[in-house]
């Protein structure tokens, strides 16, 4: 079921709820990309390698899954608004205990446990934004919603550069833990959610008509449409790899192979992040004239001529360069993903199975971090500059590959009870 109607100027309220949810994303974002511009200094407080430091990464994206399922239900049951409001606050205390784990094996489990509270953001946070918003204008603020992430991304680089240096930490508060306990503060945003942010009207229009109708348990209704989760799932898992793979050890690829400081890495990481916003947003609103499925390709395919300046050029200014035209295609193609993954979801499950498939993506890619560091040690004496590289060729193309096969569901109807065709 597809709308025609013509484009509108959002109203307060619409305003209101994808604001929420994009500061949502953009403040889980933030303080799961802390711990990435903090890794070599975690890895030193705790006396430990880089490459087990990376496990805390591995644990938070493994548990993210437990947490679409278990938010998701949630949102499904008790409407959007209430579960996220739960939601934001649960990341937010997580990443504040974590600030005072005392050992590894503790900090790993309070980063698992962050990782459930992550993994439940982004599904019960999209549903309730696209549910809201129009659908004409659904490819542009698809885009803007999934750079929430890149923006959480840049607010923790721009941290990390301003105030990481000046920090001296004595005993127990060492630098990163002073950082991780700034990074509680996203519990605010739940006093704006309760004030300012209303229930999906697609939510309150399943509950009216499931009185009417036979209860079916999650499983069925999940169940129902097997194959195209499952498709979903190895889509995502390839657009996972995509985005951690260029992520999550670039800032130790810039302090160790190229020895910048931590104010040059944050500057650096910043400059991709703001690629990677412009990026979004305009592969987002492109989706809308060309396609999801072809904005996408194009994007993806991108990132592999970005490679030489990405990785291999050796000053601060052509490193930025290449940082930010690599995370412009890989959050170009990112950027489509709200939308094209909600559009093809039955609106029934639709807190549960955008999430659900995103996070298992992220389970079944969580050791590439821990991959990549690993390969790098043993066949380049440390250098991630390989495994970085081959890590782009290799997902872009899957990427592009999968998404080529797909189907999608451009300008389907969120904003009702209605279910869009199967994937």
């Amino acid at each position: 079921m597809r709308s025609s109607g013509k484009q509108t100027a959002l109203t307060p309220q619409q305003r209101s709820t994808f604001f929420a949810c994009f500061l949502g994303w953009m403040l889980d974002a933030f303080d799961f990309f802390l711990l990435t511009l903090c890794l070599r200094s975690v890895a030193a407080d705790f006396h430990v390698s880089l490459q087990q430091i990376t496990e805390a990464i591995f644990w938070t994206l493994v548990m993210r899954p437990v947490g679409a399922l278990i938010f998701g239900a949630m949102a499904e049951r008790f409407g959007r608004r209430p579960t996220l409001m739960i939601n934001v606050v649960s990341f937010s205390v997580f990443e504040l205990l974590s600030a005072f784990a005392p050992t590894l094996w503790s900090f790993l489990a309070l980063r698992a446990m962050f990782g459930i509270a992550m993994g439940g953001e982004w599904g019960v946070g999209a549903a309730l934004a696209l549910e809201v918003l129009p659908a004409e204008r659904r490819g542009f603020f698809s885009g803007l919603l999934q750079e929430g992430y890149v923006a959480g991304n840049l607010l923790a680089a721009a941290l990390y550069a301003l105030v990481f240096p000046h920090l001296h930490g004595t005993g127990l508060l060492t630098p990163w833990r002073v950082l991780f306990m700034l990074g509680a503060l996203p519990a605010v945003l739940a006093l704006y959610l309760r004030a300012k942010v209303d229930e999906s009207p697609a939510w309150l229009a399943s509950r009216e008509q499931a009185a009417s109708k036979p209860k079916m348990h999650l499983g069925q209704s999940v169940g129902q449409y097997l194959p195209s989760f499952l498709f979903l799932v190895l889509l995502m898992t390839a657009f996972t790899s995509f985005s951690h793979g260029t992520q999550d050890l670039y800032p130790s690829f810039l302090a160790r192979d190229r020895g910048f400081s931590p104010a040059t890495v944050g500057l650096l990481v910043a400059v991709g992040n703001v690629g990677a916003l412009v990026g979004g947003i305009a592969f987002g609103a492109l989706s809308e004239r060309w396609g999801r499925r072809r904005a996408i390709l194009v994007a993806s395919l991108l990132a592999i001529p970005m490679i030489p300046l990405w990785v291999w050029s050796h000053t601060a200014a052509l490193l930025g360069f290449g940082g930010f035209l690599m995370q412009f295609a890989v959050q170009g193609a990112w950027g489509v993903i709200p939308a094209h993954l909600n559009e093809l979801s039955p609106s029934a499950v639709r807190a549960i199975f955008p999430g659900l498939a995103y996070q298992f993506g992220n389970l079944l890619s969580s050791r590439n971090g821990v991959f990549q560091a690993a390969v790098a040690a043993r066949y380049s004496g440390g250098s991630l500059q390989p495994a970085l590289s081959a890590t782009v060729v290799i997902v872009a193309l899957v990427v592009a590959g999968f998404t080529a096969i797909g189907r999608e569901a451009k300008g389907a109807v969120l904003s009702s009870a209605a279910a869009p065709p199967r994937a």
